[in-house]
């Protein structure tokens, strides 16, 4: 565990995440969800987190690990069709990952996951938060739409809105 890293968290607060995201920047990402959502019958949610607090961090939890954590508690993995997708951003370590179902991931794979995190970690490195999410969002629906095209009327299974941890 690096005196770094736990440095980066401990000062990291939580008005930074509300300073990059208010609400009007949380609303546009919700509704490139919805957008998205038109055309594929995938689910996708958006989570950032400022920092990690107490255990999570003391473990030297890595954020991969930690996106499927929430990917878990989320139940993304319980849609009916295995093609829920959690993008995650940990911005006291600068890193974005990206958690799909088995169904989907067997389609789009490791690789092009990651070409999807490098995107948008180059927006945020330019201070493009928005539209790096919003960049990734469309991405992402536009694997989505590939692989699972919106047939018909499917429910909505998860909510579309972002979560600020």
């Amino acid at each position: 565990m690096g005196i770094r890293r736990i440095g980066r968290h401990l000062i990291e607060h939580r008005w930074r995440v509300r300073r990059i995201f208010p609400p009007t920047v949380l609303a546009s990402i919700e509704q490139a969800i919805k957008a998205g959502e038109t055309t594929h019958s995938g689910q996708v949610r958006f989570v950032v987190e400022g920092a990690l607090d107490g255990a999570p961090l003391f473990r030297d939890q890595p954020a991969r690990e930690r996106a499927l954590d929430i990917f878990s508690q989320l139940r993304i993995w319980d849609t009916a069709d295995n093609n829920g997708v959690l993008i995650y951003l940990l911005l006291a370590d600068r890193d974005v990952e990206i958690v799909a179902d088995r169904g989907v991931h067997a389609k789009v794979g490791a690789a092009g996951w990651e070409e999807i995190c490098k995107a948008m970690e180059a927006e945020f490195r330019a201070g493009h938060f928005e539209s790096g999410v919003i960049k990734g969002i469309e991405t992402v629906s536009q694997h989505l739409a590939a692989h699972f095209p919106k047939q018909g009327a499917s429910r909505n299974e998860l909510p579309d809105t972002p979560v600020v941890m």
